[in-house]
């Protein structure tokens, strides 16, 4: 009987520690509540309302680790309904958590949501802001650095310091007003003037011969611009998630929606220098400056500032050619980034979406392949979830472009996890595209003038072309991109220029498999806020 007594002892203590071993071996939860208000800034230097996240414009700043688990407690106290969407977060599973308006009921007025998502295998530099509305002309946006493990190397020397600059077009007419434009069928007015981190002229601080880390994003509505820092080159060493080939840069393009990291050492003489974003293909040029502060330095910038490219499209497309993976790099798991030879897989699909401006019932509009999305009051992923008819139509956008007149619906493109697409944006406009895809990154494996066709496969990289998840197509051109479907859900595809995606330029993709399992896809979540057609359904 004591034999049996000890052995019993013995499996306890076993349990025990396996069960602390369990929570060690979880990974860390990080807890916040963002209180989202209206608030005074003056980032023009005259008084004007803004968004602000817990008093902050531009919003905190969230830094967090592979595999951290992010809960956030979103508090609205605007007289809008709001939403938040995570740019470049793959939502593992998890388009539930995705914070547009095709997978979340907006957060009324008075109320509060909690995100609860992980930064599953990723590193790398991205950003969030507002999904609803016109909100993001008015802020509520931050950035998001996702830092590597400890255990997982980075093919670079740690910098002394990390600096995160967000970089946008900005204008003195309000949200509401910018809103009221469109909505009447205006085209968006040309912007006031770039900003970077919502300031006019912010300083950053280092010393000299140490090396920093400049963490850029454009989070503007529809401007590109090219960064520099007089006197300096720029090591790129990440883009979007991804380790690249660090090739050195006097100036860099960022699209709108992008972003990308930069290791800078000073190692000039000791003074002030100009750090410059200015405009792209526009025919007024806006620049925006920030001072780049050795600590020893006693010389206040002067000058001139640094000119920079304009509206040389070739130039651009050149250098984008140039951005290419590491692939002896580790990203956010130590096998290396190029193990997975996306250039072998044979296509299952081929999808060409053309951009066009057309007007619709006399006003404005934007869309794809000849379909203006509209949103519906009811989430798609809801009405897919719950079976509820008649909210999304996945027969209006045809995977190639045709001739007609446009017209509106809400589009879905169907297509089945674990298939691996080939999807060519058509841009036959004079203006820049950016296109971003929610829940995923894709292969970038090909820029081109004029019309894209069969033949056009031939230029393609499929040897070390980028990963990322928001990508530029040049006037008259086209970009191709692969993408491998693992991600179930139902995700965004978008103009990431925020007055063609607010009237039309957008779909959503439908991955699905008929089999609903956890294994593919994470359940409704129990606090999912329910509106539309799925009021009084049960999560």
């Amino acid at each position: 009987m004591g034999r049996k007594v000890l052995l019993r002892s013995i499996c306890v203590a076993l349990l025990a520690l396996l069960s602390v071993s369990l929570v060690k071996a979880e990974d860390p939860y990080r807890y916040f509540t963002w209180t989202v208000t209206y608030g005074i800034a003056s980032p023009m230097g005259v008084p004007q309302q803004v968004i602000l996240i817990n008093g902050q414009f531009p919003g905190p700043i969230l830094d967090v680790v592979t595999n951290d688990n992010i809960i956030i407690n979103v508090i609205n106290k605007l007289d809008d309904p709001f939403l938040l969407t995570w740019n470049g977060i793959k939502q593992r599973k998890n388009s539930w958590q995705d914070g547009v308006l095709g997978t979340n009921c907006p957060i009324p007025p008075n109320s509060n949501f909690t995100y609860k998502f992980q930064t599953k295998d990723q590193i790398g530099t991205y950003t969030y802001f507002p999904s609803t509305l016109m909100h993001k002309a008015a802020g509520a946006f931050g950035g998001l650095n996702v830092y590597a493990r400890s255990v997982i190397a980075v093919p670079y020397p740690t910098p002394a310091e990390d600096f995160t600059l967000l970089i946008g077009d900005w204008f003195k007419t309000s949200h509401k007003a910018l809103q009221q434009y469109l909505d009447s069928g205006k085209a968006l007015p040309f912007p006031d003037v770039v900003l970077i981190n919502s300031q006019t002229q912010p300083t950053f601080t280092g010393d000299l011969g140490k090396t920093y880390m400049f963490r850029i994003s454009n989070i503007g509505l529809s401007t590109s611009f090219n960064f520099r820092i007089q006197g300096h080159t720029m090591k790129l060493v990440e883009v979007e998630g991804s380790h690249v080939v660090q090739n050195t840069y006097e100036s860099l393009d960022v699209h709108v929606g992008q972003s990308l990291s930069v290791l800078v050492t000073l190692d000039q003489a000791a003074k002030d220098y100009y750090i410059v974003a200015s405009t792209r293909f526009t025919k007024t040029v806006l620049t925006a400056t920030a001072v780049l502060h050795y600590s020893n330095s006693h010389t206040p910038i002067s000058g001139p500032v640094p000119t920079g490219p304009t509206y040389q499209i070739h130039w651009s497309m050149k250098q984008a050619r140039t951005l290419r993976w590491n692939l002896t790099a580790n990203a956010a798991r130590p096998n290396p980034q190029g193990s997975f030879h996306y250039g072998k897989i044979t296509t299952t699909r081929t999808f060409v979406f053309a951009n066009s401006a057309p007007l619709i019932l006399g006003k404005q509009r934007y869309a794809v392949n000849r379909v203006s999305y509209i949103n519906s009051d009811t989430p798609l992923k809801l009405a897919d979830y719950f079976n509820i008819p008649g909210v999304f139509n996945m027969a209006s956008i045809q995977s190639l472009p045709s001739e007609g007149p446009a017209f509106l619906s809400t589009s879905v493109v169907p297509v089945s996890l674990h298939d691996f697409i080939e999807v060519v944006f058509q841009n036959n406009e004079k203006s820049l595209q950016s296109w971003h895809l929610d829940g995923y990154d894709y292969w970038v494996v090909g820029y081109g003038f004029g019309q894209w066709t069969n033949a056009s496969r031939k230029a393609y990289n499929l040897d070390d072309a980028l990963t990322r998840h928001t990508v530029q197509v040049y006037p008259n051109s086209w970009t191709a991109i692969l993408v491998s479907l693992d991600n179930q859900g139902m995700w965004n595809v978008r103009s990431a220029i925020w007055n063609r995606h607010y009237l039309g330029q957008q779909f959503y993709l439908r991955v699905y498999d008929p089999i609903r399992s956890l294994a593919n896809e994470y359940d409704i979540p129990r606090n999912a806020l329910l509106c539309g057609k799925a009021v009084g359904q049960h999560p």
